[in-house]
């Protein structure tokens, strides 16, 4: 007798590009809608991605950074789908502007898809890591928003969160944890050249 070999999982960035070239709305409510509790780490590498890739961003990182920080909260709290107000849910994010940022982004996910695999996967999926994935995208949202303006201190924490969510989609701890040691780099460099910022700021004045 034989076993039934178990198809693969559908991989993040096929996913993301079946969507966004299939019908309805692309917006963040769509996004909600189509992929539900998976949502959260979803919006997260789009909206993360945006301060994390080296494209013009026009300004809003901030208001990225800030629903991202609003939905990591509500994981903490323990909410199994995502709440936005409705002209968030209306953001758009499709368009000829993010057409080159879509395809960066795909590329980009598409390279750790052919290092990753499933590890650790009993991990995932529980109310307790989903509150700790949470907590720390929460951390490096914060800490990114806070990075001084035009710096560029705003990159690593990103990245961070892009990779940590990524990890967590992909049920990989290895990945995830790779997200947490690049964030935490992006901390340190946002505490020690922001000190140093501020303390050259004062010197002058």
């Amino acid at each position: 007798m034989t076993t039934r070999q178990q198809p693969a999982p559908e991989k993040v960035s096929d996913q993301l590009e079946r969507w966004l070239k299939g019908d309805g709305e692309k917006t963040l409510g769509g996004l909600i809608d189509a992929f539900g509790e998976g949502s959260f780490a979803l919006i997260f590498v789009l909206l993360m991605a945006v301060p994390a890739l080296p494209l013009p961003t026009g300004g809003v990182t901030h208001v990225f950074e800030v629903i991202v920080m609003l939905l990591a909260l509500e994981l903490i709290v323990g909410r199994r789908t995502v709440w936005l107000p409705q002209r968030w849910r209306g953001r758009e994010l499709t368009g000829a502007r993010q057409e080159k940022f879509i395809a960066t982004l795909l590329r980009r996910i598409r390279s750790l898809e052919r290092f990753s695999r499933p590890r650790g996967r009993w991990l995932f999926g529980h109310r307790l890591s989903g509150s700790v994935f949470g907590l720390a995208v929460l951390g490096l949202a914060l800490t990114a928003f806070l990075a001084p303006p035009f710096s560029g201190l705003d990159t690593l924490p990103s990245i961070g969160v892009v990779v940590l969510a990524l990890g967590y989609l992909m049920a990989d701890i290895a990945l995830a944890s790779a997200g947490l040691v690049i964030g935490a780099l992006g901390v340190a460099s946002v505490i020690f050249l922001g000190s140093i910022a501020v303390k050259a700021f004062k010197s002058i004045f």
